[in-house]
Formats: C-alpha cells, structure tokens, sequence
C-alpha cells in the first residue's frame, strides 16, 4: 500500500525541533552502516567458568520451542536467538508497514500488520555438522563474558561450539572448536530467508513493498580444513576449527527527511563488506574484541545477595527455577543472576539502534503479538527502568534517539489528526499545539491503535529521568524541544472545571479531557489520575529545564500557573484507595494488571513517603493490596517497585519471586532462559518487559533516590539481609552509589558525583548531607 500522507520535509523537521539538527539529534544512533577499524585488545581478561555467572542447560534447545529455550544474543541492532544447529536472525529495523496517518472511521488510526507494520525476523542460519550420540552435553550463557557455547564429547573428542554477537565487528560469530582430541568438523551452512527469498552463495537478499531493502551474509573460514560455497549452501569438511561469520541489515534511517530510508545503501554489498572483514581476523582476536567491548559495560555493576548452597549450585538453571520456585530456601545467587541477565539483556538489545520492543531484539516467528511494537503506557518506559539503575546509562541513547527521530512525525500527525471530530479524545478547547502520540508506535513515524493523549507527558518524563541520573546538560538541550512540544499540547489540551470540598468550599481547577485511564474503566472519563500525575511532572520537569538551561522563562512561569491549578487525586472514601477517576467510585477491575493510578507514585515521586500526608499514603497501600499479588510478569515488576518504596521488602521480593517462577503450562512466569512470558490462555507470549522491571525493583529494594535524597537498604528483604555487596548503582540527583551490609545494616556506601553536587545519604536513623564535585566520592559507614 501507499500512504496519502508525505513523510515530513527537513524544513519542517528543523522547524518542530528547535535550533537542533538532525545530525544532532540522532548522533547517537549507528544504523546499518560501515564502521571503523576495530582496535583489536592485546589480551582480555575471561573470567574462569568457576567464577563466572552463567544460566546453564544438560540438552539442546527445542527449535520448537525457541522463544523459551533459545540463548539471546545481540549488538543492539542485530540479535539472533541460537539454538543446538539453528540461530534465529533479526536486525532491529527489520520492519513491514508504513506511515499509517490516515484515521478509521472512529477517529484512531488502523493497527494490523498491513498498515501499521510489525518488526520481523531477517533469517533463519542452519549449521549441519552430523555429530549424533554425543555424551557430556551441555549449553551455556555466559553472562560475565557476554558468550553463549554448548560443549559435548563424541567419539572421543570434546567439542565446543561459541556464538556472540560482536558490536566492534558489528557481525554475529559462530566458532566451531574443540577441547581435545582430533575429531573434526564436516557439514553444511545454509541461510533461509522468511519472507520467500532466494540465496544464492551465501547471500539473501529482499525488499517489502514500503522501500525497506534488506540483505544477509554467511560466510566461513578453516585454516585446518576446506571451506566451498555450492549453490545455497557453505559446505565445509574436515575442519578442527570453523568460524563461521553472519552479517546483515537493511537501509533504514533515523532521519524523518528522508522517509526513514538510505535510498543510496546496498545492505548485501555492505554485509558482504563487513563479513569479509571479519573473516579476516583470527578467532581469537575477534573474540578479544568482542569481550573487551561487552565487559567495558558488564563490569560497571556487580551484585553480590548473599552465597546459595552447593546443592543449589549443581542444578542447571531450569531446575534450579522449579526448586526455588518450591522451597522455601532462598536462592540468592540465583537472584543476582537474574538482575545481571536483565542488564545483559540490556547490553545486547539497546546499543546505538531502535530501542527495545516489547520482544527486544529477539522473535521465533513474523506474527509476533501487538506486533511487537512500542506499547507507549508502561512497556517501552518499563523497558528503561533498569539502565540508569543498573549502570547502564550509555543503553538508554537508544529511547532518546527514537523519540527525536520521530517527533517531526508526530508532531504533524497530532497537528493533522488530533482534533478530527471523529476522535473521542478530541481537545474539546477546539485548539491544538505540540504534539502527543498512540498507545501503539512503529519505526516509520506512526501510530496505531487509539490515541494516548498523555503518552507524549510519560515519554518526556522517562527521558526527563535519564536527565535526573546523569546531569547531562548537553542531553538535556537535546530532548527539549519534545518537552515543550509536549507542554504545548497540554496547555491547548486542559479544560477548566469545579470542585467542591468536603467543608462545602468550590475552587475551579485544570483537568484532563475525555480520556482513558490504561487499560480499562471508561473511554470518556475526565481528569484520570494517570493524565493528572503525568502532566504535574511534565510541567515541573520542562520549568526545571527552562532554569537549567536559561531558556522560555516567561513562558514557564505561565506554564507554572497552569501546573498549580491541575487537580489532584484524593482518597477515596467508598474505597479507602488513591483515586483513579474524579470520583469516589470503583470504574474499572479492582485485579487490573495496570497500576495507572498510582503513577504519582512510581515511576513518579510526587507522591512519597517523606511528604505525602499518612492517609495518601494509606490509599496507595490499599490500592495495591486491591491489586493482589499475581498477575502478568510487568504487572507483578511494577507492583514490587511499589511496594520497595512502601518499604515492605517481603511484598516486594515475593513478586519478583513471582515473576521468576517457571512458565508451565502456558502460564506467567520464567521459560527456561529467562524470558518473561506472559499467559494467553493455550499459549505463552514472550513478553521482555518483564525482563528489565523486576531486575530494577530488586534494585530499588536496595536504594531510594530522587534528587537530594539517597537512602540504602529501604526494603532489604530476609533473604538477602546475611551479607551483600552491589557496585555501580544510580542515583538520581547525579551519583553512583556502591553499597555492602551485613545482618540488615549497611556496612560502608561509597558516593561518586556523575554531575551531582548535593545530596543526602540515609540509612535507617542515620543521615548525612554530602557535597561533591563532579568526578569525586566520599566514603561512608553508617554503623560506624
């Protein structure tokens, strides 16, 4: 199909943006595209396999069952899930649909895979090596090295076999080895598009019918045996050691000028390109690169819960899930590789390429559920949790640069769409400004499903917080032109109405416009919390960059008083809960997997225990213990982060453990390598939100921040409280916190200023008010 809808000119581009250009503002993003010279490390230090953190399996991965049993890998733009002979391929731009800027018959825009688009795999490699009756199997993740490999024994001679993917090379490696012994290897590769596509000597390559052209490489080296390419497939036989070198990507562009397209790329003469090259370097000098560059961000957090037991540890990771999951007994070295497999999630699926979708970098299949698309009222927030948390800041570019990339699209679509009469969520002031943007966004600019009006305030604030953690000056120039086409939006979009309070008195107030509160209750309810709270911070947040930046003061201080004039929610006394609508009453399901009207409190602070009155406090427990305790894994994720600021650590550690209990059955839960799945009656949904939300409550158990305010230990639950150790967490305010305890109470925490200047430290009774510079630390002992 062809959209009516022109993608937007440079001209207007600038102009949506400010004095930004569009090389500024998608600087940080690397498409596919020739890269430098790589520095090749003179030596790397692996870590031993004794010592390292690595989720484990006896068998081989079940194709069938790849989403759940396959190993991730990836270098933020190509990712491949890899089983015992097959990887699964995907580059993260690989997407079908277009613009998608006209609007249905009710006033949204169509959401199918035909219009809207859905992100698909870019092929499937097989590698055939007849190696049957094998002995001694055994499959690995590595996460402190950033390797997946799987070992076995056959006749006599002990093979290994070792994938990643390399972000220096910008290639995916596949090494066939050995141990020991003089067996070799003898088979075939071959490279399967799914879209229909022909390969002819090792090369794929195709087109969709929205100008997306895309290509895939494979080729492989022996110095020890014969390497032939023979019509579709790469034959090789008697090799000791194979590397087998997999490229590709398509002519995708972060840049809205030119329709989101590099009309002048070739992606198979590129891949080919970068294939080649790496073809070129020894095994074990691309290996060096590789690990080198992956440990540069591994390292920047360690996490040390307390030591599990040695029954514990000779249980491969799926049966160590089912034991824990059982047992009472904690399993804290198990829980510390879960955070660490969540931040290496986030390594792999967001570097200098499209953030992280609901399924990152990783699919089995071109039918994947909401199309695996950016879902903008928690899962693509909820996908960024964890990396300013986890030491991981550089992994968040990815959000930022997406965001910019798109803003000239959706500021003309709002600009175009929004007030259509047809449109339920219309702006009933008649006026329009800015821009917002749908619960559903794909790569190409658009939008689908309904409209999200207060989506554009939840974006802003996420990369708002990025600011808070980093102090990033620069960043921040960058992303203001979306806060202050987000505050536009909402300064066009309030409407003015009464309230009377519980004495009898009126006073006129600013509210939202027919909304929905997500995802359920009313579609034209007035004044939601959820708007409400997002919209308070936005406004706080884009008067805060105004001051940082000496920009619109005059223009702020109106923003200032429309800000003072939002209504807020109360307690309700029909519930005893924080409210969700204007009202006293129950509109939606009391069990709902949405926690929309506690936004205020996370991932907001507005609402918090050191000045919110005891009886908001109050409505916030009660709504959470209303929502229960089970419930799809980001639901359970972003309960337990509610819960760590309530400080009642046993709630939060029993819904991260609820998350990490095996998916049975369909059920919610952990697959056998960690992805989070998510029940859909006679199948499972692979769902990675999940994956990156409960990591980051395990880590808000640990430390509290928001600027000015640093607290250690908030919710330290039982099972962790013998002894610890985690280096390298962020704290708002500009600060990286490293933190040990022992018996429940912090031993030492050593403050480090990212931009930081001031703030306090607390633990318990104990409080200390810092001063830094940047760039320096203080060490303190609160039990001293």
């Amino acid at each position: 199909m062809t959209d009516s809808f022109a993608a937007p000119s440079r001209r207007n581009f600038l102009r949506y943006t400010g004095a930004l250009g569009a090389g500024l503002a998608f600087s940080g993003a690397r498409p596919f595209a020739a890269h430098a010279e790589v520095a090749r490390p003179e030596s790397v230090d692996l870590v031993p396999e004794e010592q390292a953190t690595v989720l484990w399996y006896p068998t081989p991965a079940d194709e069938r069952r790849i989403i759940e049993e396959g190993l991730p890998i990836g270098n933020g733009r190509l990712g491949a899930l890899v089983g015992d002979d097959v990887l699964y391929l995907t580059d993260a731009s690989l997407w079908t649909g277009h613009l998608n800027a006209e609007l249905q018959d009710d006033g949204q825009f169509p959401y199918a895979r035909e219009n809207f688009g859905t992100f698909n795999l870019l092929a499937t490699v097989r590698i055939a090596v007849g190696h049957s009756g094998v002995t001694g199997y055994r499959r690995r993740l590595d996460l402190s090295n950033g390797l997946v490999s799987a070992s076995y024994t056959h006749d006599g001679t002990r093979f290994v076999r070792e994938v990643y993917a390399s972000y220096p090379d910008d290639v995916v490696i596949v090494r066939l080895g050995r141990e020991n012994g003089s067996g070799t290897y003898t088979g075939t590769i071959t490279l399967d598009g799914t879209h229909g596509e022909t390969t002819t000597g090792g090369v794929l390559k195709g087109a969709f019918d929205n100008g997306l052209v895309y290509g895939a490489v494979v080729t492989a080296t022996s110095r020890t045996g014969k390497v032939a390419v023979e019509g579709a497939r790469v034959t090789f036989r008697g090799c000791a050691e194979l590397v087998i070198v997999i490229s590709g990507g398509t002519n995708y562009s972060p840049d809205p000028a030119t329709g989101f397209r590099d009309r002048g790329l070739d992606p198979v003469a590129l891949a080919t390109r970068k294939a080649r090259m790496a073809a070129a370097v020894p095994a074990t000098a691309l290996r060096a690169a590789h690990v080198f560059d992956y440990q540069k961000l591994y390292r920047t957090m360690q996490v040390d819960l307390g030591r599990s037991t040695p029954e514990q540890r000779a249980l491969d990771t799926w049966s160590r899930l089912g034991a824990r999951a059982a047992g009472p007994a904690p399993d804290p070295e198990l829980e510390a590789s879960y955070l660490q497999f969540g931040r290496y999630l986030m390594i792999t699926g967001s570097r200098d390429s499209l953030p992280l979708n609901l399924q990152g970098l990783w699919l089995h299949n071109n039918t994947p559920d909401w199309m695996a698309d950016y879902h903008t009222d928690i899962n693509v927030q909820m996908n960024y949790w964890l990396a300013d948390r986890a030491g991981l800041s550089r992994c968040f570019d990815a959000l930022t640069d997406y965001c910019l990339s798109q803003l000239s699209s959706w500021t003309t679509q709002t600009r175009r769409l929004f007030n259509d009469p047809r449109n339920g969520f219309r702006n009933s002031t008649g006026k329009v400004a800015g821009w917002t943007t749908a619960f559903s966004t794909n790569i190409h600019g658009g939008m689908g499903w309904w409209w999200h009006p207060a989506g554009n305030a939840w974006l802003c604030n996420s990369l708002w917080e990025h600011y808070e953690f980093t102090q990033d000056r620069a960043f921040l120039a960058k992303i203001y032109p979306m806060l202050k086409g987000a505050v536009e939006f909402w300064e066009a979009r309030l409407i003015t109405t009464t309230v009377t309070a519980p004495d009898g008195t009126t006073r006129e107030v600013l509210i939202d416009d027919n909304d929905w509160s997500p995802e359920h209750g009313p579609t034209d309810a007035k004044g939601i919390t959820y708007a409400q709270e997002l919209v308070f911070d936005l406004f706080k947040h884009f008067r805060h960059a105004t001051d940082v930046l000496g920009r619109d003061r005059g223009y702020a201080r109106t923003i200032g008083g429309l800000q003072d004039r939002l209504y807020l929610p109360e307690v309700s006394p029909v519930t005893g809960w924080l409210q969700e609508w204007m009202t006293p009453s129950n509109l939606g399901e009391t069990t709902h997997r949405h926690l929309s009207g506690l936004i205020g409190f996370f991932p907001g602070d507005r609402v918090n225990l050191d000045e919110s009155p005891a009886e908001v406090i109050d409505g916030v427990r009660n709504q959470l213990i209303a929502r229960g305790m089970d419930s799809f894994g980001w639901a359970c994720a972003w309960r337990s982060l509610c819960w760590a600021r309530l400080k009642d650590a046993e709630r939060a550690y029993r819904l991260v453990l609820t998350v990490m209990r095996p998916s049975v059955d369909h059920g919610n839960g952990s697959a056998p390598n960690l992805f989070d799945m998510y029940s859909f009656g006679d199948r499972a949904i692979f769902q990675i939100d999940a994956n990156f939300g409960a990591p980051s409550a395990m880590l808000e158990m640990l430390l509290y921040s928001r600027p000015g305010v640093i607290e250690l230990l908030p919710a330290l639950p039982e099972a962790w409280s013998g002894s610890g150790k985690v280096t390298g967490i962020g704290a708002r305010g500009g600060f990286v916190v490293d933190l040990a305890w022992r018996d429940g109470k912090v031993t030492s925490a050593t403050v480090r200023s990212v931009g930081g200047k001031t703030t306090t430290v607390r633990a318990g009774g104990w409080r200390r008010e810092l001063r830094l510079r940047p760039g320096q630390s203080v060490t303190v002992r609160p039990t001293a």
